[in-house]
């Protein structure tokens, strides 16, 4: 039953990023790219490493990705004042408005995805999944940092 757990949880993820990646090819954002999109409207100003960090994907990845979402104007990248390392990232305005798109998806999904379950349930589910992120998260940061889990 356990080793259920994670293969159940990763064929929501799968299932729900290709719907995603398919309904929003008409509003011109790529693979993935909702996710970026979404996480800079929520965190506004937030720096390129933290965005790398929430989403638990490596830094090559999250410059492309920004990259091309600031080649599209949907997003604007500045120098951080406090470190020019640091890239702060923003949503324009075309990015805010399709980021309500985003929103009415996300809503739409988890509609379907708590059908059957009762408040309390789905309450429930919230908390033991937020358990399970944070173990998930915790260990990908060890491992990123080049250790080695033992099993």
């Amino acid at each position: 039953m356990a080793d259920r757990i994670l293969r159940d949880i990763g064929t929501i993820a799968r299932a729900l990023d290709s719907i995603s990646n398919i309904e929003f090819k008409n509003i011109s954002l790529e693979k993935g790219q909702y996710l970026y999109l979404s996480r800079i409207v929520e965190n506004p100003g937030i720096t390129q490493g933290k965005l790398s960090q929430i989403l638990c994907v490596d830094k090559t990845t999250t410059n492309r990705a920004i990259a091309r979402l600031v080649e599209k104007k949907i997003i604007i990248k500045k120098d951080d004042p406090k470190n020019k390392k640091n890239k702060l990232l923003w949503a324009n305005q075309e990015g805010k408005l399709l980021y309500q798109t985003l929103k009415r998806e996300s809503q739409h999904s988890t509609k379907i995805a708590l059908e059957g379950l009762s408040t309390a349930e789905a309450e429930e589910t919230e908390k033991i999944l937020s358990v399970i992120a944070q173990n998930i998260v915790k260990n990908w940061a060890f491992v990123k940092k080049g250790n080695k889990r033992h099993y």
